[in-house]
């Protein structure tokens, strides 16, 4: 398994939309941060799915080193 790559060192805020599946990059490697792409492809890493309860902004992970992935938690403070 490779290790993820810091897509970059704070959450990304998007807003999504109630009822709807998100696909979260886990592995950092994907053009369309902070969702995947498929660039996971032989990396062992696979994303994680989110689905929206309500429609707000969610603070989606950056730097892949989250406890509660896909959401932030603060862990880019300690990178």
């Amino acid at each position: 398994m490779t290790d993820p790559i810091p897509a970059q060192k704070e959450p990304y805020i998007v807003p999504v939309e109630a009822g709807k599946k998100y696909f979260w990059c886990a592995c950092g490697r994907s053009q369309k941060q902070p969702f995947c792409d498929g660039s996971h492809s032989g990396t062992g890493i696979t994303p994680v799915m989110y689905e929206a309860t309500a429609a707000k902004n969610v603070f989606f992970c950056g730097c892949k080193a989250s406890a509660r992935q896909p959401l932030c938690d603060g862990s880019h403070n300690k990178l």
